[in-house]
């Protein structure tokens, strides 16, 4: 008997070890303590923990104190998404910004300042970056936060990110694998397909990966995706072709590999979050993502009795769960051995390269003729529904920005199809400035600037999203990304600051 306890205590640990769930509120409830005590390894965190930089560093020691060696993750990629500034916009544009831009200096630069603000909060494991070749211009989830189209201009950038958010001790985790880019739907809400062939794959979606491999990504996030070429069955968070032979194989990867969120309705609506998870595993996963929208203890004790409950049936092979409890706990010894990195990152702070990066990005088309404005304009926001990786939370736009600059200024917020006639009213005399998200796949938003631009042709139009639709109004201006400091970027353009 006692033979079969020590089994079952080590398989339950094993179990609780891969997971990486999540939870609500700004302090660790009793449950996530108590079972960091029987052998969780890793946290999730998410816009809903998130109450600022000292809050935060609290929430993390008070997890640290019940397990030293815990990983604590978080989705903060900068620009759009961001977690620690979910709340105001962040401090750092995002990817295609940085792509825009193309210095890869700057992002190393960026990015390892932003892992010096994780790392001071506690946090040392970020789903961060996007290696995603956006060759896709309608695709719904990625668009801003991949660093651009260009195969060899993601792969050199993603590298220098990795290497950034590596210095200050935080473990990157290179996403989403085999490459979301070329998608139209979104993984949160269905299973997308990539019906190219082999050969594609390879010279394109694989190489940013490759690069993120070489330069030491510690993680890499495997994508809810489904690409035939590599396996006609199973998308690649449940493929062992994918996962083991691929990835591990034929890549060289030796790194933790983590599933993107294990209850998006790609693999909850087709397999559910247990039988999901098993496959997972099986399939060559090492950790299990959690918590985004199932943030319960309920949720982790389902997991956990699934994962023991396919070893006692079989099903999943007790050293394969081993060996991913294994590089979890090898990822947290690398963390907690590099915590004196963000030590010595701390002494270069640069608190203002974010704000640097985001007024490189800015692209301008019609700045000769343009007169900076002196009187408070009305900012219109064209507003897309936000995809659910960015969330509705976060604010965005210039109005905030241009208030400062010319306080006075009014704003409105407009979508459908008579968005544009509505616009004209709430602006009256106003000059307006027109700021939009991706014009280019929403056909209402590009009627209301239609209408808008016929009547009142001295619009300024501010594209905040990728900037595919030709370029309008008395000045446009392009920042790449929705960030806060895209939008005061933007601003000061408008003011002549």
């Amino acid at each position: 008997m006692t033979t079969i306890a020590r089994a079952t205590d080590t398989l339950t640990r094993d179990a609780l070890a891969v997971l990486q769930p999540g939870f609500t509120g700004t302090a660790a409830p009793d449950w996530l303590l108590r079972r960091l005590g029987e052998g969780l390894a890793s946290v999730g965190l998410f816009g809903r923990n998130v109450a600022g930089a000292e809050p935060l560093a609290a929430l993390t020691a008070q997890l640290r104190a019940e397990r030293e060696d815990v990983l604590v993750a978080i989705d903060e990629e900068g620009g759009d998404v961001t977690r620690l500034e979910v709340r105001t916009g962040s401090s750092f544009p995002g990817n295609l910004a940085l792509g825009a831009v193309d210095d890869v200096g700057l992002t190393r630069a960026v990015a390892a300042e932003l892992g010096r603000r994780l790392a001071e909060c506690g946090v040392n494991l970020n789903w961060a970056p996007s290696a995603d070749v956006n060759s896709n211009p309608d695709n719904p989830v990625i668009g801003v936060r991949s660093f651009g189209s260009g195969t060899d201009l993601v792969a050199r950038h993603t590298a220098a990110y990795v290497t950034g958010l590596q210095s200050s001790g935080v473990a990157a985790c290179t996403k989403h694998f085999p490459g979301h880019g070329d998608t139209a739907v979104d993984s949160h809400h269905a299973v997308p397909r990539i019906d190219v062939d082999g050969d594609v794959l390879a010279a394109r979606d694989l190489v940013p990966f490759r690069a993120a491999i070489a330069a030491g990504s510690r993680a890499v996030m495997s994508a809810h995706i489904l690409a035939p070429a590599l396996d006609p069955d199973r998308p690649a968070t449940l493929s062992r072709r994918i996962l083991t032979d691929l990835l591990r194989g034929e890549l060289g990867y030796e790194g933790l590999i983590v599933t993107d969120g294990i209850e998006m309705r790609a693999i909850s609506g087709t397999y559910g979050i247990e039988r999901g998870s098993v496959l997972a595993i099986a399939a060559g996963a090492d950790a299990i993502c959690v918590g985004g929208g199932l943030s319960d203890e309920d949720t982790v004790r389902r997991l956990c009795d699934a994962l023991v409950g396919a070893v006692r049936a079989g099903e999943l092979a007790e050293e394969r769960l081993a060996d991913a409890a294994e590089r979890v706990r090898a990822l947290a010894r690398w963390t907690s051995s590099h915590r004196a990195d963000a030590a010595r990152v701390a002494d270069g702070t640069d608190g203002d390269v974010g704000l640097r990066a985001a007024r490189r990005a800015l692209r301008l088309t019609g700045a000769d003729g343009f007169t900076p404005l002196t009187e408070p304009p009305f900012v219109a926001a064209l507003s897309p529904v936000a995809n659910i990786a960015v969330g509705d939370e976060t604010p965005w736009g210039i109005a905030a920005e241009l208030s400062r600059l010319l306080p006075g200024t009014e704003t409105g917020s407009f979508t459908g199809p008579d968005a544009g006639g509505a616009m004209l009213a709430a602006a009256g005399k106003r000059r307006i400035v027109a700021v939009v998200r991706d014009e280019h796949r929403h056909p209402w938003m590009a009627a209301a600037l239609d209408t808008v631009l016929a009547a009142r042709p001295d619009t300024i139009v501010v594209e905040m999203g990728v900037p595919r639709a030709e370029p309008r109004g008395s000045l446009h201006l392009a920042t790449h990304g929705a960030a806060r400091v895209c939008g005061r970027a933007a601003a000061e353009a408008v003011a002549g600051v």
